[in-house]
């Protein structure tokens, strides 16, 4: 049984996840690019995709925990030979998922204007959010409706197609980002920053539509909506409201580390951006293997076989240090230019190569968290993660910055509580993980 745990299996599910990963940054990045190079009101034009950029990743985000709700149960059922009794139930999920995108735009829409100043948008930036959000919000649904059928795909053990899916949604968002924002002489007129939202709304149609070919072609799951509602459904949801809470504590420590930073000056809020957008852009590559756990968890708890859970826990954690020490070393190498990549400011420079160091040190930290994050979703563990990430910003990343902020560490504190932060929630899923589930791996 032990065969089913090696550098193979996981990778097989971790190397798609970690390029599909990727995607989006890399997408979020060549957006900004190209709409920050607008050749009429380009600062408004990027503010404006910002704030609305921004607003909606968060109602995706919190909307969107059904994927791994959908996937720890079709994992688990798969590993228990029961699929068949669950196949209903991804439809029905679906269908309530993309109902309740939909309300949002109901209720969302009417009052952008009011909503997006409350953003401290004004004049030009709010118009052009509003006209940007009009777009864009017809896009949510789409988006809901594929990151579900990814936690499917994700439950039977199969991240590839959603890689295929996410880079051709990659590409031809940035093709017709190229093509609509600033035209073609004599064929299209340039939009601008609508043509942007206009290429971010057909790509996702096309996901949308790609991935409902898959999972009707390579899957045995049925998208037809049919009733009574299933028994797992009251599951679902009390999994994704713990995961929305844990969303809301989560967003809560990034939202004030930024205010922190901005607090401290421009060269301070600069310097974080720069450092936390290079996190995250490192967190895709260890989270990979958060997603192998996250499906093969699952399956092995659903078998009940407790000695693979603990082999694959042993394995994926080693696989992510060891991308996680390369990045690192990466980082460390190229120290003094990384900067140079995202500001041209001299004090932003600075103050950046000031904390970088604290970024670096962190990923071994990172993947530990990301790792148990995985495998706990896949487990359907949701309101334990839930608690321990309330724990770690409450008690952990909430003390740590005003503790030093107070002392006068000043940008340092910031970076010093993400430490403490993800030491607390990797070091406390780890140490619940094997107090739990090493007594039942042993021979009775």
């Amino acid at each position: 049984m032990k065969k089913e745990v090696n550098f193979k299996s996981i990778n097989r599910l971790a190397i798609p996840a970690t390029i599909s990963g990727i995607a989006e940054p890399l997408l979020s990045i060549t957006d900004t690019a190209m709409v920050g190079n607008i050749p009429e009101n380009d600062v408004e034009s990027l503010a404006a995709a910002g704030i609305v950029g921004a607003f909606l990743s968060m109602l995706i985000w919190v909307l969107g925990q059904t994927r791994s709700s959908i996937s720890a149960i079709l994992s688990q059922y798969l590993g228990a030979g029961k699929l068949d009794e669950v196949n209903r139930l991804p439809a029905q999920a679906i269908f309530f998922n993309v109902l309740l995108s939909v309300l949002v735009i109901v209720t969302t829409l009417p009052f952008a204007r009011p909503l997006f100043a409350l953003f401290e948008a004004d004049g030009l930036v709010l118009d052009y959010s509003v006209s940007y959000y009009s777009i864009r919000v017809w896009g949510m649904p789409l988006t809901l409706f594929t990151y579900a059928l990814f936690g499917v795909f994700r439950g039977l053990q199969n991240t590839f197609y959603p890689m295929v899916i996410a880079l051709i949604g990659t590409l031809v968002n940035i093709g017709l980002d190229y093509v609509f924002i600033y035209g073609i002489e004599g064929v299209l007129p340039a939009m601008y920053l609508e043509g942007a939202a206009y290429a971010s709304l057909i790509a996702q149609a096309v996901m949308a539509l790609l991935v409902f070919f898959f999972i009707r072609r390579h899957t045995p799951i049925p998208l037809r909506l049919k009733f009574p509602i299933h028994r797992e459904m009251r599951r679902i949801v009390a999994m994704s409201a713990n995961l929305f809470v844990r969303t809301i504590a989560l967003n809560a420590a990034l939202m004030l580390a930024v205010r922190e930073a901005t607090a401290l000056g421009d060269r301070y809020i600069g310097a974080h951006t720069i450092a936390i957008n290079l996190w995250l852009f490192a967190a895709f590559f260890i989270d990979g293997y958060g997603a192998a756990g996250n499906s093969m968890g699952g399956r092995f708890l659903g078998a009940k076989n407790y000695a693979n859970l603990l082999e694959l826990a042993k394995k994926i954690l080693l696989y992510g240090f060891l991308v996680s020490l390369p990045l690192a070393g990466l980082g460390f190498l190229f120290y003094s230019s990384i900067g140079e990549l995202f500001s041209s400011n001299a004090e932003v420079l600075e103050t950046f190569a000031s904390i970088f160091f604290l970024v670096l040190v962190g990923l071994p930290f990172n993947t530990m968290a990301f790792v148990y994050d995985g495998l706990y979703k896949g487990m359907g563990e949701m309101k334990f993660l839930r608690n321990v990430l309330l724990a770690a910003t409450g008690l952990g990343f909430i003390p740590l910055l005003y503790f030093g902020l107070d002392m006068g560490w000043g940008i340092y504190s910031i970076w010093i509580a993400f430490l403490g932060w993800m030491f607390i929630r990797g070091s406390a899923l780890g140490i619940h993980f094997w107090r739990r589930y090493r007594p039942l791996a042993q021979p009775h």
